[in-house]
């Protein structure tokens, strides 16, 4: 049995009084053998395969947990919930697209918790900048992904390097999944909880018969019925989910458009704006079904089919997550059809003939042009908009730090007023730009 007193001091940190019955199940098994973690997307997973090391970890500069996970997205989300646990322990995040020498100059002085894309991973390990003697515990967060899109190559090369390691840790959102000989698993605990996926209980789902072929009129009359709640809207490629984003802001609509070819600062910040209320509609391709950090989606609304049932049942896990409510649509035109997959045939919901205007965000985005690199940190921020902007807390909301700026949600009606305060003052000492 694990000694719980770290558990629950992290547990404390987060405000969390219970967990759910996968993060028991898998704080149970312990951490002595090899785990296999099945559960849907939103369940907390990250939470769960965290919260049993912290009683194994040591205070020894030495790198003792490699996580390695399929996007730059899920191992900055990793990084993110570690560092909430408030362990004092060293992490750091590698993935493709961050600057390799500030990797490289963090790595001098080794994080007990690394976390990373499988390409990035191997490129410090083939530079010699990380070595990999001290790990114990390996983590494929997401591993099916990681298959899925082809990255065998680079995991196998990690693998082969890690043979003292004495714990392998898999999770994934899919049942239908082999699992590869190079990882070598050693009689794993198996535990699932996909059984409730196809319909999770706090699911509505509704279709929405659209006159038009293209439907974009009556997305734009969907979310006039919203009520400014959010919305994520799916699309199966690229260029529509442009189209569909430069649709809706040409009708001012909160929006964000989010796929694979942005730049990964375009693709952060985009979801910062999503997370922080800014925007209240994400315009994604599925790229935003799997492990994504985008709390509290009211609304899942498929404006294309999904490709299969799989996709399907990725995408509806974005709301009705844990044991709160969500609803998802299926947008229809007249030359498409409920899939027969899903059973029964969902009700209708029927659209006004006049379409509502989408209910606008009560909230904007305060830019600081400083960040980490400058030792930023939330509390700084947040101190600094008390005392010098006079913003109070009803007025304040979600604050992200980035590498070299930090986004800041703030009232609409009070940011002109809050950058006439603060323009000329200092953040920490620090000169900086606003906007």
């Amino acid at each position: 049995m694990l000694n719980q007193d770290k558990i629950n001091q992290a547990l404390q940190k987060l405000g969390i009084t219970s967990l759910n019955d996968m993060q028991q199940s898998v704080l149970e098994a312990g951490t002595k053998k090899d785990l296999v973690l099945l559960s849907p997307t939103g369940s907390g997973k990250t939470l769960a395969f965290l919260l049993p090391l912290l009683p194994v970890l040591v205070a020894e500069e030495k790198t003792q947990v490699l996580v390695i996970s399929p996007s730059r997205e899920l191992a900055l989300q990793i990084e993110s919930v570690f560092r909430s646990l408030g362990t004092g322990f060293k992490v750091t995040c590698c993935y493709g697209g961050h600057p390799f020498q500030v990797e490289k100059r963090s790595l001098e002085h080794p994080p007990i918790l690394l976390v990373g894309t499988p390409g990035r991973i191997l490129d410090h390990i083939e530079k010699g900048n990380l070595s990999l003697q001290s790990v114990h515990t390996v983590i494929l967060d997401e591993f099916d992904k990681s298959l899925e899109l082809k990255f065998v190559p680079e995991m196998k090369k990690i693998m082969a390097r890690l043979p003292q390691v004495r714990r392998k840790v898999l999770t994934s959102a899919t049942e239908a999944i082999e699992i590869p000989e190079f990882i070598h698993l050693h009689q794993p605990i198996r535990i699932s909880y996909l059984t409730a996926t196809k319909s999770l209980k706090g699911l509505k789902l509704y279709q929405v018969r659209s006159p038009q072929k293209d439907k974009l009129m009556s997305l734009y009359g969907l979310l006039g019925e919203l009520n400014g709640e959010s919305a994520l809207v799916f699309c199966n490629h690229r260029e529509s989910v442009e189209r569909v984003g430069q649709f809706l802001a040409q009708k001012q609509v909160d929006c964000v458009c989010f796929h694979g070819g942005m730049e990964q600062a375009d693709r952060e910040q985009r979801l910062a704006l999503f997370r922080n209320r800014t925007a209240t509609v994400l315009i994604s391709t599925d790229l935003a079904a799997r492990g994504l950090d985008i709390p509290e989606v009211k609304h899942v609304i498929h404006y294309h089919l999904p490709l299969n049932e799989e996709a399907f049942v990725h995408r509806n896990g974005r709301t009705a997550r844990m044991h709160a409510e969500g609803t998802a649509y299926l947008l229809l035109n007249e030359a498409e059809a409920v899939p027969e997959y899903v059973s029964p045939e969902p009700d209708e919901f029927f659209l006004p003939e006049k379409a509502r205007r989408p209910k606008a965000s009560e909230w904007t985005t305060l830019t600081i042009h400083r960040g980490k690199r400058d030792k930023l940190s939330k509390k700084d921020i947040a101190g600094f908009l008390y005392q010098k902007g006079q913003i109070t807390r009803e007025d304040l909301g979600v604050i992200e730090v980035f590498e070299s700026c930090a986004l800041v949600a703030v009232k609409k009606n009070c940011k002109k007023e809050l950058l006439s305060r603060i323009r000329e003052e200092k953040i920490k000492n620090i000169k900086a730009k606003f906007s």
